[in-house]
C-alpha cells in the first residue's frame, strides 16, 4: 500500500478488507507504527521514571529530596502538566494534522531525553526533576492526539480492538519500563550511562517509527486556539459537559484510573507489610496487575463481536468489585516469616495463589471496563471537538488520580491497614458504578442486551452493516417475543427508541427495563387518542435528532409464530418526518428461531410460564435487509421484504 493509499483511507471512513481479529492491525500501516510509537513512548516514560527513583532512593544522597518523598514527588511533578496543558494540547490537536503532531512530540522526547542523559550521567537529580517534568509535558501533548488519531485511522467495527491493543500495549510498556529501569539503574558502575543510552535509543526509535504513521488531516482547521490553560480547562470541561452520554463516561474512565492508583500506589506496602515478601514481590504484583489489564483489554473485541459494546462495562465494574473485596479476605491471616520471602518462596504457598489470582482477574474486569468506555467517548465525541473532549478526560484522571492518593494518605493516617483500603475501594467501586448506571441507564440496558444475547440465547446477526453508522433511520422487525427489543439493542452499536403497545410496560422487570430505555408506549386511538398522538409526536422527535426508531409494524406479538399484516403506523411516522424535512430510511429486520422459546407465546399456552422449555443458549438470529427509501416504502411491500428475510 503506498502512502497516499493510506492518507486517504485516514481522511475518510477507512476502507479496507476485512481482518479477522485486532492482532492482524500490527500487520497494517495505518496501526502499526502508531501501535509501535505510543508503545515506545509509555516503556521509555516509566524506565525514565523508575530509573530515577531507585536512583535517588538507593543511591544518591539528596539532602532536599528524601528518599521516602522521592516517588511522591516524581509522580506530582510528572502530572502537573496534564493539569496544566491538556486543554491546549487538545486544541492544538484538533486544529492540525495529528501526524505532524506526533512527530515534533518525538522529537521533543529525544531533546528532553539527552538532557537526561546527561543528568544521569552526572548523578543531577534537579537536572532528572526538570526533565519529569517535561516528560510529563511529552505525554500531555501526546494523550489526546493518541486517541483521536483512532476513530479516523480504525472503522466503528475496529474501534474496540484498536483500543483493546493500545490500552494492552500501554500496560506492557508500563512493566517493562519499570523492569528496564530497575535492572539497568541497579549495575554496577556502569547503571547510569546504561539508563541514559537506552532512554535516548527508545527515543530515537519511537521518532523513527512514527515517519510511517499515515496524514491523519486536521478536524478543525480553522480552531483560534485560546492560550490560557485556566479559562481553556474550564471551557474544555464544559464542553464535554454538553454531551451527557461522554461526560458521564469521562467520569467513568477517571473512576477507573482512581481506583487502579489505589492499588498500583499499595503494591510496595502490601508486599511488605502484608504478604511479608521483598522488592520481586511487588514488581511480581505489578507484573499480575498488567497483564490481568492486558488480556482484559484484548477480550473486549472477543466479547463484543467487534463492535462498540458498552454492555461490558456493567461486567467490568461488577467483577472489579468482587475481586476487590475478596482481595481482603485472602489477604487476612497469612503467615508471617523470619525473613522477606523472594518471588519463588513467595508462589510456592497456595495461599498466595487466591491473592494473585484475585489481583489478576480485579485487574482484567477493568480492563473490560475501560476499552469500551473509551470507545464510546471516540465514537460519540463530535469529530471536529474530539481532541478537546479527550483532553477534558485527561484532566479528570490528573484530579482523580490526585484524589486517589490524597484518600489513601487519609485512610493510612486514620489507622487503616492496605487490605482494609483495597475492601473500602471495592464497595466504594460499586456504590459509584451503580450511581454512574443510573445516571446513564444505556449501559445497564445493554449489558441487559448482552447477558441475553450471550449466555441465554446464542445470537447470531447477519447484515447488521446494513444498519446506519449515523443519521435517522427507522428500524422495522417481526414482533415474536417480549424480549425482541432487548436482542434489537444488542445488534446496534447505536442506542435505539422503540414504539411498543403500552400493554408490554406491565409485565415485570421488562416493563422497567423498557422504561428505562425511554420506550415510547402506544394504544390504539380508540383506546387512548392522547397516547397514541403523543407516541408519533416524540418518534417524530427522534427522528429530528437523527437517532434510531425501531417498530413493529404488526402491532403486537405473534399469536402463532407466522408473521402478521403490517398497520398503517409507520406510514404516518415517515410522513411526519419527512414533513420535518428528514428522509429516514426504512431498515428491514427479521427475527428468527425465536418461536417458542421461553420469552415468547407457544400454541399450547402463554410466554414466559415453562423456564427451559427448549434447554439453555438456543440458537436465535436476527437478519437485516437493505434500507429502503422512504418514499418507497408501503405496508405490503415492507412486509414482503422482512418475509423473505424470515426465508432460510
Amino acid at each position: 500500500m503506498n502512502p497516499s493509499q493510506v492518507e486517504q483511507d485516514i481522511a475518510g471512513a477507512p476502507a479496507h478488507e476485512p481482518h479477522p481479529n485486532q492482532f492482524a492491525l500490527l500487520r497494517q500501516r495505518r496501526f502499526a507504527p502508531f501501535f509501535w510509537t505510543q508503545f515506545a513512548g509509555a516503556a521509555n516514560d516509566n524506565l525514565f521514571k523508575f530509573a530515577f527513583t531507585v536512583m535517588v532512593t538507593y543511591q544518591l544522597s539528596v539532602q532536599w529530596l528524601q528518599p521516602a518523598m522521592a516517588g511522591l514527588v516524581i509522580g506530582a511533578l510528572f502530572i502537573l502538566p496534564f493539569l496544566l496543558f491538556s486543554a491546549t494540547a487538545g486544541q492544538i490537536t484538533d486544529k492540525l494534522e495529528k501526524t505532524r503532531i506526533i512527530r515534533f512530540v518525538k522529537d521533543f522526547e529525544i531533546v528532553v531525553m539527552l538532557i537526561a542523559a546527561a543528568g544521569f550521567v552526572m548523578g543531577n537529580a534537579a537536572i532528572l526533576l526538570a526533565c519529569v517534568f517535561l516528560m510529563g509535558l511529552h505525554s500531555t501533548l501526546f494523550g489526546p492526539v493518541k486517541f483521536a488519531y483512532l476513530p479516523q485511522a480504525l472503522s466503528e467495527r475496529e474501534l474496540t480492538g484498536g483500543n483493546g491493543m493500545v490500552e494492552m500495549g500501554t500496560f506492557v510498556a508500563i512493566l517493562l519500563g519499570n523492569v528496564a529501569g530497575g535492572l539497568l539503574v541497579a549495575m554496577p558502575e556502569i547503571g547510569h550511562t546504561a539508563v541514559a543510552v537506552v532512554c535516548v535509543a527508545l527515543a530515537v526509535l519511537g521518532r523513527v517509527v512514527a515517519q510511517w504513521i499515515p496524514k491523519a488531516p486536521a478536524t478543525d482547521p480553522h480552531l483560534v486556539v485560546n492560550w490560557n490553560p485556566i479559562s481553556e480547562t474550564w471551557r474544555n470541561l464544559r464542553l464535554a459537559h454538553g454531551n451527557i452520554v461522554v461526560f458521564r463516561s469521562l467520569l467513568g474512565i477517571s473512576w477507573m484510573w482512581f481506583f487502579g492508583a489505589v492499588f498500583l500506589s499499595q503494591f510496595p506496602s502490601f508486599a511488605k507489610e502484608v504478604l511479608h515478601g521483598n522488592e520481586q514481590v511487588a514488581s511480581l504484583l505489578l507484573v499480575v496487575f498488567s497483564v490481568g489489564i492486558g488480556v482484559g483489554s484484548l477480550l473486549c473485541e472477543v466479547l463484543s463481536r467487534r463492535q462498540v459494546e458498552i454492555g461490558l462495562v456493567p461486567l467490568g465494574a461488577i467483577g472489579m468489585s468482587v475481586f476487590a473485596i475478596d482481595l481482603y479476605f485472602a489477604s487476612r491471616g497469612l503467615q508471617a516469616y523470619a525473613s522477606p520471602l523472594g518471588a519463588v518462596e513467595f508462589l510456592r504457598e497456595p495461599a498466595h495463589w487466591r491473592v494473585m489470582l484475585d489481583l489478576l482477574l480485579l485487574s482484567l474486569f477493568a480492563g473490560l471496563y475501560s476499552v469500551p468506555m473509551y470507545a464510546l467517548i471516540q465514537l460519540r465525541s463530535q469529530p471536529t471537538h474530539r481532541a478537546r473532549i479527550i483532553a477534558a478526560n485527561n484532566i479528570l484522571n490528573a484530579l482523580f488520580m490526585i484524589a486517589s492518593s490524597v484518600m489513601a494518605g487519609a485512610l493510612l493516617a486514620a489507622q487503616f491497614t492496605v487490605p482494609q483500603i483495597f475492601l473500602f475501594t471495592g464497595i466504594a467501586n460499586a456504590v459509584v458504578a451503580f450511581y454512574i448506571f443510573m445516571l446513564v441507564p444505556e449501559y445497564l440496558l445493554r449489558f441487559y442486551a448482552w447477558v441475553l444475547s450471550r449466555i441465554i440465547y446464542r445470537f447470531k446477526v447477519r447484515g447488521d452493516e446494513h444498519i446506519p453508522s449515523q443519521g435517522a433511520a427507522i428500524l422495522a422487525c417481526n414482533h415474536v417475543s417480549f424480549v425482541d427489543a432487548v436482542l434489537l439493542m444488542a445488534a446496534s452499536p447505536r442506542p435505539i427508541y422503540f414504539i411498543m403497545d403500552h400493554r408490554i410496560f406491565r409485565v415485570p422487570v421488562l416493563g422497567w427495563i423498557f422504561r428505562l430505555a425511554k420506550a415510547i408506549p402506544v394504544a390504539s386511538q380508540k383506546e387512548d387518542p392522547a397516547t397514541y398522538e403523543a407516541a408519533f409526536e416524540q418518534a417524530a422527535k427522534v427522528l429530528r435528532e437523527g437517532d434510531l426508531l425501531a417498530i413493529f409494524p404488526e402491532g403486537g406479538i405473534t399469536r402463532d409464530g407466522t408473521l402478521q399484516e403490517f398497520k398503517g403506523g409507520i406510514m404516518k411516522i415517515i410522513e411526519r418526518a419527512r414533513a420535518d424535512g428528514v428522509e429516514a430510511p426504512v431498515v428491514p429486520m427479521a427475527l428468527t428461531n425465536l418461536w417458542g422459546s421461553f420469552f415468547s407465546r407457544i400454541e399450547q399456552g402463554g410466554a414466559m410460564v415453562r423456564p427451559f422449555r427448549r434447554g439453555m443458549l438456543n440458537r436465535v438470529g436476527l437478519n437485516v435487509g437493505v434500507p429502503m427509501k422512504a418514499e418507497t416504502v408501503q405496508p405490503a411491500l415492507l412486509r414482503e421484504r422482512v418475509q423473505a428475510l424470515l426465508e432460510p
